[in-house]
């Protein structure tokens, strides 16, 4: 059921007409070619009942036996007997959530029930334009009743009945085939969850992937790539794709929207990335790593830039906004000195590196450093030990990283000063403070 184009004008009772007497014929053909040239009488008793009112008034019974959804149980057990339910998703849900709300007009119902039935729905879904005939149905346009039946009140009658498609056929109700989750609410108490299959959900997710793996432009696409040449656009992959089938041999005995999937749901794959981290080099052949190595890791360029541009452009106004989005920036560099030392110790103690490399002959790092970088080496080197628990290198560290922001910051536009060096020192310093006590809690 749509509710788009509401204001557009009502089809005609003739061209209704057409549109039923053509989908009746073309139901019937198909069951005449099956019956003996001779046999007159199964002819005349076929035609009979595909006559536009017999077939309408048994249609209009049978509707009572589907249900249109979104969300259907059948996916979860195909015996299981509870409801199923219509709903175009929670309007009030982030656009960032993907959800039913998120298919909007492009969202194809399903329909649930009877599959001996599912030919009323093929005959509900008849389309005058933007509007189907169940459209017509639920709003109740004369047009259509005049064009069910010279009766008024039988016109009525089925056009109620066809209305009902959407509505839930008993009470709520799940079943013991279904999966299930209790949720308790205190004092004993609990609420009865049952999920349902988003079949109008993964229907979107299906035409798409369907589209970008074979369609004739993905086709074309990928050939061109292949022979090396250019083509206006590119196409879609979907590795590790899996599928999961529903209904075996009788798709549609689960719904009308799986039969039109060939019973196919699209499994895309939920695994966390493969990441291999890069081997930890250790700061050799430099006095600082805060000369060349930290400095240069992409990250870190891109926070100094992003704090840079900050600067320049208020460099000239002061006010909260201001000092909080710069302490935001600032903490963020601050961050990335931490992890580059968090990666150096993680990696001693995964094996990549050994306790105490900064006894390299090649490590020429000032002493702060290599306390700050190599904490393990106190259990192997007492004057390395002593100088550790005399807690005076984080103040250095601090230093230094504020005298290397304020060169990488300065510019023409943007001179930095003893000032600046010396902020950016203090808020280095209250996160060395957590660093010192989060390696105490080590020892």
């Amino acid at each position: 059921m749509t509710d788009n184009n509401a204001l557009a004008p009502p089809p005609s009772t003739a061209d209704i007409k057409a549109v039923i007497t053509q989908f009746l014929a073309e139901r019937l053909q198909p069951k005449l070619d099956k019956v003996a040239e001779d046999d007159s009488e199964q002819h005349e008793r076929l035609r009979a009942a595909h006559a536009p009112n017999t077939w309408i008034a048994d249609a209009a019974r049978r509707v009572g036996q589907i249900q249109q959804v979104t969300h259907a149980i059948k996916y979860t057990h195909p015996d299981a007997r509870g409801s199923s339910l219509y709903s175009t998703g929670n309007p009030h849900a982030a656009d960032t959530e993907v959800g039913t709300h998120t298919l909007g007009m492009d969202l194809a119902a399903d329909v649930v029930g009877n599959a001996a039935a599912l030919d009323v729905y093929k005959f509900l879904n008849l389309r005058l334009g933007e509007r189907s005939l169940l459209d017509l149905a639920v709003a109740g346009e004369p047009a259509l009743a005049d064009a069910f039946s010279d009766n008024p009140e039988e016109a009525k009658a089925w056009m109620t009945a066809f209305a009902t498609l959407p509505d839930a056929k008993s009470e709520t109700a799940s079943h013991k085939l279904t999966r299930q989750v209790y949720w308790p609410l205190g004092d004993g108490n609990y609420h009865l969850l049952a999920p349902l299959f988003p079949t109008s959900l993964v229907h979107g997710l299906w035409k798409t992937v369907r589209e970008h793996r074979f369609s004739d432009a993905a086709k074309a696409a990928r050939e061109a790539r292949k022979a090396g040449v250019a083509h206006p656009h590119g196409f879609h992959e979907y590795p590790e794709l899996a599928i999961r089938s529903f209904g075996g041999t009788k798709p549609q005995n689960i719904s009308q929207l799986n039969s039109e999937r060939y019973g196919e749901n699209y499994l895309l794959p939920a695994l966390p990335p493969t990441w291999q981290s890069p081997a930890i080099r250790p700061p050799f052949a430099v006095g600082s790593v805060f000369d060349r190595t930290f400095g240069n890791r992409p990250r870190v360029r891109e926070r100094v830039r992003t704090l840079r541009a900050f600067l320049e452009r208020v460099a000239h106004y002061n006010n909260i906004q201001i000092r909080d989005k710069r302490a935001e920036l600032t903490a963020d560099l601050c961050d990335e000195a931490l992890l580059y030392a968090a990666e150096l110790r993680d990696a001693v103690e995964s094996g990549e590196l050994t306790a105490g490399w900064t006894q390299d002959a090649r490590c020429q790092l000032n002493r702060a450093e290599q306390l700050w970088l190599d904490p393990l080496r106190r259990h192997l080197d007492a004057d390395f030990a002593r100088d550790y628990q005399r807690d005076e290198w984080p103040d250095d560290i601090c230093r230094r990283f504020g005298n290397w922001l304020n060169a990488r910051l300065t510019t023409d536009k943007l001179p930095m000063s003893a000032v600046e060096a010396d902020h950016w020192r203090v808020v280095l310093e209250k996160e060395m403070r957590l660093l010192r006590r989060e390696l105490a809690d080590h020892e």
